[in-house]
Formats: C-alpha cells, structure tokens, sequence
C-alpha cells in the first residue's frame, strides 16, 4: 500500500510540475529587433516591412545585419549577393607583370638617301649627245651618260699643252695648268692622254660614277648647263628603307633594336622582319608622329613608294614589373580616374571608391602610376553600376568627387594667422600715424613671421612660400631699421603685397579685405588688408582716411 501511494504521487507530480521561469527580459529585446528590409539593387532604400522599391519596383530583401560594419566608410558602397550577381559584378586581384604592347604600324618603302647620287657638271657646255634617255633607265657604275662641249675646257687644255711646252723652265706654271684641269674632274689618265696627243679633246665624257637607276633626267641633246648645275640623279635600289609612322603616345614603347614583322602590300602573302635603325628625335607638328626607320635588302623587286603595314610587338624601356589593370575597370571624368576595389574583411560585396593615376596604355590595360597596391581586388565588370548605386546613396562617386583635404596643417595655419593679425597691428600704426609704434610693431611682427615654420610645407607648396620669402624678409627688414613715416609706408606697400599672396593661397580661419590706393607712392598705387571692408588708408591716415577702394575680398 505504502509503495503504491508514493508511486502515485511521483506520477502526479510528473504530470502537473509547474513550467520553468522563462528570461522575458531576453524575449522583450529579441522582439524589438526587427527585421530590416532593403533593395538588392538601391540599397541606400531601408523599410521595417516588407514591400517594393520606389525606385526600381522590385521586391525588398532582408538586410544582413552583419553586414554591418565599423569598417564603412562614406567612400564605400555595400550590396547584396543577389544584387552582385544580378548587375554581374566580376573582380580581379592585381599583380605586377611586364607590361607588353602590340603596336600596328602604317608606312612606306623609300629609297635609301646614302645611295642617291646627284650628278652635275663641273664646268660649263653643251650637251652634244645623251646616253641615257629616259627615267628609270639602269646604269653601271663606269658607264658612260654624256658627252658635252665646254669653251672653257677647250681653253684650258690649250694651256695645258702650252705650259707643258715650258714645264722645265716654268714648273709652277705647268703644274697650275693641271690642277685647273684636275679640280673640273678631268683625271690625271686623261690629262696625260691630252699631253701625249698633243691636242685639244672637243668632246668630254660624263660617266656614272655609281651603278643605280636614274630617277631624274634634268636635261636633253643641245642644251647648254652651268658649272655645278644637276644633269641626272642616280639611285641604288639594291638597299631600301622603310619608314613608318609612329604615334607620339607608343614612343614609350619602342626602342632602337625592336624587330618590327610587316608585309608589303604589292607582296600579299609573304613577311619580312627587321629591326628598328633609326628612330626620328622630332615629331611632326602636323600628324603628330615620328618616323621609325628599317632598313631591307632588295631581293623581291620591291619599288619605292609601295605600303607597307608593320606589327611590334614591345616592352617599355625600363623593361620592369608594373601593376596593369584592364580598362574596362576604369572611370575616365576627363580629370580623374577613378577605380572600385572590394573590401576583404567584409562578409556582403563591399566595394571602396578609389582614385588613381595611370601610366601608359598597352592597348588593353593601364599601368599604375599611383593609387593601388599589388594583392587588391579590383571590380573589372559592373564598375558604373557600382558607381550609379554610390551615386543615389550620395557617397562619393565619378560625378561627386572626394573634397580637397588642406594643404597646410593647423599648426601652420597658426602661425601665419599670428604673423596676420601682427600685420593688422601695424596697419592700424600706420592709419595713427605714429612712427615709433610702427617701429615696435614691426619688431612683432618680424618675429612672428621668423616663427612659421615652412619646413612643414609640401614641396608643391613650399615653392609659394619660397616665391614671396625674399620680398617678406626685405620689406620687414626696411620697416624694423627705417624710423621714417613715409619709408615705412613704402616698406608697407611692399609686404602688402607678399602677405596678401600668403594669405590667398594658403587661406586662414578669418575673412580679409584687399583694398586699393591710387594715390599711394606718388601716385603709382598700393594696396593693403584689413578684416574690414570699411576703407581706412594706412598710406595717408587722417590726411586721406576714406582714400581708396575694396578690390577683393579672401574668404
């Protein structure tokens, strides 16, 4: 009996134990974290329900509250997977390669200018007969091209044969009739041949003295030519050149050595390479190129004139690893480039705006000046939808650029506004007119310009302070020796101008007026500034207070 009733009151208080205390506390806050809803593809949209998008009409997503970050900035943009895959975003991880450019060439055969041969007479005559007839017309070095009648040669030979009569007793006479001779091409197996005869040659013949084609004829049978005046030139066609035209932006890419393949066009089928001899120092104003010149063995009865198309294939000349990205992961604003590169730490697709400076193109890519390291991951496809979604949040994007950052620090900026109000100090000294204070002003003022500390300065800044410290250290130097109301005055005009140059570029934490005298320094005109735009001239005081005009005004 007694185990049956201990068994029955184990089963009862089995079956109607009260339910455990539950943390309500917990349940309170979990139910007030509400799901938050967002657009996959506008995500700067955040609704507590779920809906559609005012902007795109399609369904709300649940925003991924770990998604959420410390390591946001406002120069990121996050999205959803979904969205990534929908806009098709795709990323690269840049690293150093060798940058190689396949450049296209256009150009032409030319004749090689060492072998043009222009032939002219050394004296004057007639063309009693022409050999060769025609352009085009091929010769042998030896051959002859014309004979021509020549008063003049007629007249020296016969002195020749005269002082050769007498060489004995008048050597010098002889040996001035056979240079005359001599320096109008007649060779000494010639002379000695008229010496021999005994008498005058009428005729004298001109012979090629290059084997080549003739591409000019400047005469015909009959005509009379002047001394030195051009009768045929000659070309040799067994070497030619080719010229091609390279664009100022691939000179980079190319280099004394580089062998170029091209194809004639007059010879479909066949290839040549050779490799570059000469590149031109100067570009053509007009086309913007240079010329690049190979140099080839005629052996395909190639003419000059024909086309040619050339492929180089090059490495820039520092011939190093660059980091290159293709272009198709660049923003191009006409100033700047900007680039999207993803955030790894983050768990959704988060992308950083990014701007770089580029180098030179490969055609395909961009080398790297500045802006990204080797080992980042760069958006390669989908970079304007990024941008176009950074541009709705109202982040930083292609059309809205990071603000300028200062280009002095704060404890710059506090010197030179110390070195300022010294300044106003003493303009209002000079409207007094009061010597000795002008004096003890300057002597403030000296040495709280000495304490600004311009080392500080960037070295495109420090040239602006370099620029105006000579006329500062000068007009300082005049207004702390000189105890002259009116040399004080000049000195004034001239710091004037140096601190109002300081004071525009650099910019203060105070508004300053420029104003204007054109009675000042006897009438030449000299500004001042002060932080009113009432006109108070420091130049004349109260002879002229009210003297002058305001001319900008430095916000």
């Amino acid at each position: 009996v007694i185990i049956v009733l201990f068994t029955g009151i184990f089963t009862g208080w089995l079956l109607f134990k009260p339910e455990p205390i539950k943390n309500v506390e917990h349940e309170h806050v979990h139910e007030k974290q509400k799901t938050i809803w967002t657009c996959s593809m506008h995500p700067q949209i955040k609704m507590d329900k779920k809906a559609k998008c005012p902007i795109c009409a399609m369904d709300l997503i649940p925003l991924d509250k770990e998604s959420s970050s410390s390591e946001m900035d406002d120069e990121s943009i996050q999205i959803s997977e979904a969205a990534a895959k929908l806009a098709d975003i795709q990323t690269l991880v840049i690293k150093k390669e060798k940058p190689i450019k396949k450049i296209y060439l256009q150009g032409k055969i030319k004749a090689d200018e060492r072998l043009v041969t222009d032939i002219s007479t050394r004296f004057s005559g007639r063309i009693e007969k022409l050999f060769v007839n025609f352009t085009g017309q091929v010769v042998r070095k030896g051959e002859l091209l014309a004979k021509i009648y020549s008063p003049e040669l007629i007249s020296a030979q016969k002195e020749l044969l005269e002082a050769s009569k007498h060489k004995k007793e008048n050597p010098s006479i002889y040996k001035a009739a056979r240079g005359k001779l001599k320096l109008w091409s007649i060779s000494d197996k010639q002379i000695k041949e008229i010496e021999r005869k005994g008498q005058v040659e009428e005729f004298f013949n001109i012979v090629a003295p290059s084997s080549g084609t003739v591409s000019m004829r400047m005469t015909s049978n009959g005509d009379f030519v002047k001394k030195g005046e051009s009768i045929f030139k000659l070309v040799d066609l067994r070497r030619l050149w080719v010229i091609f035209d390279a664009y100022e932006t691939d000179l980079a890419w190319i280099q004394m050595g580089d062998s170029i393949k091209f194809e004639i066009a007059a010879l479909p089928g066949e290839t040549f390479m050779e490799k570059i001899s000469y590149i031109d120092p100067f570009i053509n104003d007009k086309t913007r190129t240079a010329q690049i010149r190979l140099e080839i063995n005629n052996k395909k009865n190639i003419k000059p004139e024909m086309f040619v198309k050339g492929t180089l294939e090059s490495t820039l000349a520092s011939d190093k690893k660059e980091i290159l990205i293709p272009k198709s992961s660049i923003l191009w604003t006409g100033k700047r480039a900007i680039v999207y590169v993803k955030n790894p730490k983050m768990k959704s697709p988060t992308f950083s705006y990014r701007e770089v400076i580029l180098g030179n193109s490969t055609g395909s890519a961009y080398i790297i000046r500045k802006g990204l390291q080797e080992g980042e991951e760069i958006v390669v496809n989908g970079v304007f939808k990024i941008d176009a979604a950074s541009q709705l949040k109202g982040s930083i994007s292609m059309m809205k650029p990071a603000p300028d950052k200062k280009i002095i620090n704060k404890e710059f900026s506090d010197q030179l506004l110390n070195f300022y109000n010294k300044y106003l100090i003493l303009k209002d000294a000079l409207i007094s007119s009061d010597a000795e204070k002008v004096s003890l002003t300057a002597n403030s003022l000296n040495k709280a310009y000495k304490l600004i500390n311009s080392k500080q300065l960037k070295e495109e800044h420090y040239e602006k302070w370099r620029k105006e410290n000579k006329n500062l250290n000068l007009s300082l130097s005049k207004l702390v020796k000189t105890k002259n109301i009116s040399s004080q005055r000049k000195a004034f005009s001239l710091l004037s101008k140096s601190t109002f140059e300081l004071i525009k570029y650099f910019r203060i934490e105070q508004e300053s007026y420029y104003h204007f005298c054109p009675m000042a320094n006897n009438n030449e005109g000299a500004y001042w500034l002060s932080d009113s735009k009432e006109v108070r001239n420091p130049y004349f005081g109260d002879e002229m207070l009210e003297c002058g005009e305001l001319k900008t005004t430095i916000k």
